[in-house]
């Protein structure tokens, strides 16, 4: 199966110091993809190599089938791929129903999209996204009006809005109540029936209930990849991440 996502030998060096080393990651269609690794160990540089925020040192980077190296962000985002910051990034004065009527296939001319007439295919989609992210109640509620959960969903149903391929989520859960947490590992989960899905994430309780496919890394490196099952058991990743005896983060 050709992968969405190719990435090889990515190496980026900063004033001498090597923060990626020869990094190869395959991601494949409606896979979900759960990264993990110590502070520091190169996760988000990772993520802002595959957007485009910042340029590797060395390496490649594919989507589809094209070498995205090195393009900048809007370009890369055209091409599918859609990321997720730590604070969401809303129109807060906007409501709910219209922050994801803006992003639509992922067209990011607020205004024009706002004078737009919506089309009764564009009204569907915004209502299936407000439902998938449990927002329908809110929809004519300035996002400013948000709780800290609602928000970072509003967020994730932007982005699903965009009509991404591959979606990129850098620790959405922080900051939720454990419930809240529980409902974003729902939608991650929802999400990976039709996207691939790269997920950052800390909390062990997250991982474990939504974890396929597991990558470990540290100080730059594939440290070591596959099920949950091997992950945990693994005795240096016990050592450098998750803690003696395998029991994980919180």
């Amino acid at each position: 199966m050709q992968a969405v996502l190719e990435i090889d030998k990515l190496t980026t060096r900063v004033s001498g110091y090597t923060i990626l080393d020869e990094v190869d990651l395959r991601i494949h269609a409606n896979e979900l993809r759960v990264l993990l690794g110590p502070n520091g160990a190169g996760k988000t540089t990772l993520i802002d190599m595959i957007t485009g925020r910042y340029k590797p040192t060395s390496g490649k980077i594919r989507f589809r089938g094209h070498d995205i190296t090195g393009l900048p962000p809007d370009r890369i985002f055209r091409q599918g791929i859609s990321r997720k910051f730590q604070v969401p990034n809303l129109y807060e004065t906007l409501s709910v129903f219209d922050n994801v009527m803006v992003s639509l296939k992922g067209e990011r001319r607020v205004f024009s999209n706002l004078l737009r007439r919506t089309s009764p295919e564009d009204s569907d989609r915004i209502w299936q996204v407000l439902e998938w992210i449990h927002l329908v109640d809110k929809a004519n509620e300035a996002a400013d009006t948000l709780s800290h959960g609602e928000r970072q969903w509003l967020e994730m149903g932007m982005l699903l809005a965009s009509g991404p391929q591959l979606l990129l989520f850098d620790e959405p859960t922080t900051g939720m109540t454990e419930e809240g947490k529980f409902q974003t590992a729902e939608m991650i989960e929802k999400m990976a029936q039709d996207h691939a899905v790269l997920l950052v994430e800390h909390d062990m309780h997250v991982v474990r209930q939504i974890a396929r496919t597991v990558t470990v890394m540290h100080q730059g490196q594939i440290l070591a990849e596959g099920p949950l099952s091997e992950i945990v058991a693994n005795e240096t990743v016990q050592q450098v991440y998750l803690g003696k005896g395998g029991n994980g983060a919180s």
